[in-house]
């Protein structure tokens, strides 16, 4: 079933997650979409950790470690 999440494009946000910049909010809107048609189901702290990881912030080793802990729930 379809799910939609709370994108504020004037606030930069997603879910109440604060964006720098409009690219950096729709890069990771783009990723949440393509990995909801797969179950994924966004929380905020998940959505923190992929634009994390979408700016830099973490590294890829990282990000697979957060997953594999499920740290996004």
């Amino acid at each position: 079933m379809f799910r939609t999440i709370e994108i504020d494009r004037n606030k930069l946000t997603i879910m109440g997650v604060k964006f720098s910049d409009m690219k950096t909010l729709e890069m990771t809107a783009n990723a949440i979409g393509s990995n909801m048609f797969e179950g994924f189901e966004p929380t905020q702290k998940g959505i923190e950790i992929i634009r994390d990881y979408v700016t830099g912030k973490i590294s890829l080793s990282e990000l697979i470690k957060f997953t594999k802990e499920k740290s996004y729930v």
